[in-house]
């Protein structure tokens, strides 16, 4: 059984992203203390970055509380100053996309917190792609993962490539 309690000064970071504008450090928390249905982690921005893409989920709610710096959340097409002490409520509907954006001079730190679903489906409105997934994200080698990122102009029909012959 995990330790149930960790201290920030104790989490290891790593570092993600692409290109000049996405790129954060994660912490993992929840697996280190026996977390099952709940995700935790703490993540830093430097300035002028952002972790993820602005996007919305169908399943998965997910709840940011700013522990350091400030910066702008956007949210369902507004803008909000965000600082240290913020709680951030980010429902699953696709209706209300989320990113947060370190817009100041200094680091920003915040723990992302999100149920820990099976299944999601993800909404990109600036790119205008769509993530599906279903599995473990923590098991990448497993063979019932599955995962897909398209746009919705490359779909196709349900029928397409079945054959009308037995």
């Amino acid at each position: 059984m995990a330790r149930p309690v960790i201290n920030i000064d104790e989490l290891e970071f790593t570092t993600f992203g692409k290109g000049d504008k996405f790129q954060a450090e994660r912490a993992a928390v929840a697996a280190h203390i026996g977390a099952s249905k709940l995700g935790y982690a703490v993540i830093r921005l430097q300035p002028g970055k952002r972790a993820w893409p602005y996007h919305s989920h169908h399943v998965v709610e997910e709840m940011f509380y700013i522990l350091s710096g400030a910066g702008t959340l956007r949210h369902a097409d507004e803008e909000y100053s965000i600082r240290a002490g913020d709680f951030i409520c980010s429902p699953a509907d696709p209706a209300q996309p989320h990113q947060i954006i370190n817009t100041s001079d200094d680091e920003l730190t915040y723990i992302a917190l999100s149920e820990q679903m099976t299944t999601d489906i993800m909404l990109y409105p600036d790119s205008g792609k769509y993530g599906v997934w279903h599995g473990d994200w923590r098991d990448p080698k497993n063979p019932g993962n599955f995962r897909v990122f398209a746009r919705k102009e490359t779909a196709v029909d349900y029928w397409d490539g079945e054959t009308e012959e037995e």
